[in-house]
């Protein structure tokens, strides 16, 4: 029997201020081909899963914590108990919007790599409005602060 612990899983934390733990998929231990699920807590007062895309279905489903979901050309507040549909290809953000730590879990499928995790390690992730589709009027803005050294 293969069992992850998000309490033994360390995770990765990214310039956005937030920590992401695989559960399923990618570096966890149990590997799966059509799905990955994971663990991400978004820092207070603007943690962010910043304005990016992917090939693969997806869904956030808020744990704890109240954020500002952008999905494509709309904008809506999101609170614990609620889960969001991404379908593949359509631009979303997720921005911790209260004063404690907002905790949601993702699932996409079929399981793969997700591009905007390197290019935010790497200080390359393309801007709203500049070299993709822009946020949606209101919006808070994409965090596309680079690494520190």
């Amino acid at each position: 029997m293969i069992i992850a612990d998000l309490e033994k899983t360390e995770g990765q934390r990214y310039p956005a201020r937030r920590r992401t733990q695989n559960w399923v998929g990618g570096a966890s231990p149990i590997h799966t081909e059509h799905f990955c699920i994971g663990n991400i807590t978004l820092d207070p007062r603007g943690g962010q899963v910043p304005w990016h895309n992917q090939d693969q279905d997806e869904v956030y489903l808020i744990i704890e914590g109240t954020g500002e979901m952008c999905l494509g050309e709309e904008r809506q507040t999101v609170t614990a108990g609620q889960a969001v549909f991404i379908p593949p290809g359509v631009f979303h953000q997720l921005t911790n919007i209260g004063d404690e730590p907002l905790r949601m879990l993702y699932c996409y499928g079929p399981a793969g790599d997700v591009a905007h995790w390197r290019q935010e390690l790497a200080g390359t992730l393309p801007k709203a409005g500049v070299e993709v589709p822009p946020l949606p009027p209101g919006a808070r803005p994409q965090c596309t602060d680079k690494p520190e050294k």
